[in-house]
């Protein structure tokens, strides 16, 4: 009819043979690409530089001040601690953060606003935190902060000025935390 082969088979489409060896072999050729393109990649990029960028806190200070209002901040900062970020709100609920990494690394912060002192340390060192025995450091703000700390190992130092809570705080070492109250002033 017309044509028209009727030879079986003819209508299906070709089949080739699948071996076992075949699949692991381009499974191999597989891998050997994307190795390569890793290695290529790791040996023509650039080294990425991970410092954090010290920021100007003082300025912030003196605009604090130019607002009237009176931060907690340390006079100056230790040699190798740098200053990594400034949280500066003026109006109805003003508020002052200042957050530093010591030579070592260690993050120390401040948090100074209008709030409970327990609101703080929920929110900055744990909302499971531990509050511990009063701490006796010679500070310009105050000679008794009371101490809070966390399971992770945070610390926290907290005390009252004026109606603002004040809250010290950070994963670094008690001793450079406490170093550090005796550094602030207002």
């Amino acid at each position: 009819m017309y044509g028209v082969s009727q030879q079986p088979g003819a209508n299906q489409p070709s089949r080739y043979q699948r071996s076992f060896s075949g699949m692991v072999g381009a499974m191999l050729v597989t891998l050997l690409v994307v190795l390569a393109f890793v290695g290529w990649r790791a040996l023509f990029r650039p080294d990425i530089e991970n410092e954090p960028e010290p920021i100007d806190w003082q300025e912030s200070v003196s605009l604090a001040e130019e607002a009237g209002l009176r931060v907690v901040h340390p006079e100056q900062l230790p040699e190798g601690w740098i200053a990594t970020t400034v949280d500066l709100r003026a109006g109805d609920i003003p508020r002052w953060g200042l957050g530093v990494l010591t030579d070592e690394g260690d993050y120390i912060g401040i948090r100074q606003e209008d709030s409970s002192i327990e609101e703080l340390v929920r929110t900055y060192i744990d909302k499971d935190y531990v509050d511990g025995e009063p701490a006796q450091v010679d500070s310009d703000v105050a000679d008794t902060w009371e101490t809070w700390s966390d399971a992770g190992g945070d610390h926290g130092y907290s005390t009252e000025v004026d109606d603002d809570a004040v809250l010290v705080y950070g994963s670094a070492p008690v001793e450079d935390i406490e170093a550090y109250l005796g550094m602030l002033t207002r």
